[in-house]
């Protein structure tokens, strides 16, 4: 199921909403006042677990976003 974010178009109040199916988005109205919603772009973001290392680590020296290579960007 996934999760859009709306803004309601009479009283500007943002709110996030799990559609549970197409048909049911064109029912959707705010949590606020009732008020007719439109749908808003939003970033895709992903939770996991595990590490993440970046391709740019200190053992590379291929960071630029300093010249000793020991910030934090680095490690």
């Amino acid at each position: 199921m996934p999760l859009y974010e709306y803004r309601c178009l009479k009283c500007d109040h943002v709110f996030e909403k799990l559609v549970r199916s197409f048909s049911s988005q064109n029912e959707i109205r705010c949590e606020k006042c009732g008020g007719e919603v439109e749908k808003l772009i939003s970033v895709f973001a992903f939770s996991g677990s595990g590490d993440f290392k970046s391709s740019a680590s200190s053992d590379s020296h291929s960071c630029t976003s300093c010249h000793t290579h020991n910030c934090g960007t680095c490690k």
